[in-house]
């Protein structure tokens, strides 16, 4: 036998083993991906339980969140000591009071039609980045949930966690910021991120929270302070082009 054919015959051979080594690297490369298939699929139907939405609003930062809906220093005149939280349900609104007829106004997301409460509770403990395990009460209505969730920023409790005192619910943040200022969950209290940090960092373990009932309540009021929001944004947006010599 020639040498070139002995030569050809060792090329089509190493070939052939590449080949195999290829298709071996393939199935080695692709068995991992199935191990993340249980923790998806639990986000995801924790997502759909709750009635999130499933579109590109998902994604959304606070620049994207109505003004109204972003934290600001508003009158809130109130018998409420300062450092007290009071949920606004019907608006929509957390107020951590400042005193002094002062308070900090944060959109939030309430419990959908037959989920909301009300009462006086406290903040029992706080939570970085919580775990979530859901309550019974919501296992026996939902059996498909998962029944553990890792903290971190998939988690659909978000950056922290108050949980309050008596109760199976929490004030926390959110991976789905479009839910903000709707009537979503099953009875929590959701904050973007970046909210519930800062007010994480303002509350301590037994601070008072009062839960106002599902009626309308200072609407005239609340509804005056959304219209100078919403002027004052503009003529800030205003400012700024016209610093940029834009017109």
């Amino acid at each position: 036998m020639s040498a070139s054919k002995i030569q050809g015959m060792s090329l089509t051979f190493a070939a052939t083993l590449a080949t195999v080594a290829l298709f071996q690297s393939d199935a080695a490369i692709a068995e991992p991906l199935g191990y993340a298939a249980p923790f998806n699929r639990g986000a995801f139907i924790f997502q759909q339980a709750l009635q999130e939405p499933k579109d590109a609003d998902d994604i959304q930062t606070s620049v994207d969140i109505p003004a109204r809906l972003q934290r600001h220093v508003v009158n809130y005149p109130t018998r409420e000591a300062a450092g007290t939280i009071v949920i606004d349900t019907p608006n929509t609104y957390l107020y951590y009071v400042l005193g002094s007829g002062k308070a900090i106004r944060y959109g939030i997301g309430v419990g959908r039609e037959g989920f909301t409460w009300s009462g006086v509770k406290a903040v029992e403990r706080k939570a970085e980045w919580p775990d979530w395990i859901p309550p019974a009460e919501m296992l026996d209505r939902q059996p498909y949930l998962p029944r553990f969730m890792a903290g971190g920023p998939g988690n659909p409790l978000g950056a922290r966690a108050m949980y309050l005192g008596g109760t199976v619910y929490r004030i926390h943040g959110t991976n789905a910021p479009s839910t903000i200022g709707k009537q979503v969950s099953s009875g929590c209290i959701r904050m973007l991120n970046e909210d519930v940090i800062d007010l994480y960092a303002r509350v301590n373990v037994g601070t008072k929270v009062v839960v106002l009932p599902m009626q309308p309540a200072r609407s005239d009021a609340v509804a005056r302070q959304d219209r100078l929001i919403h002027h004052a944004t503009r003529s800030t947006v205003a400012n700024v082009t016209r610093a940029h010599g834009i017109y």
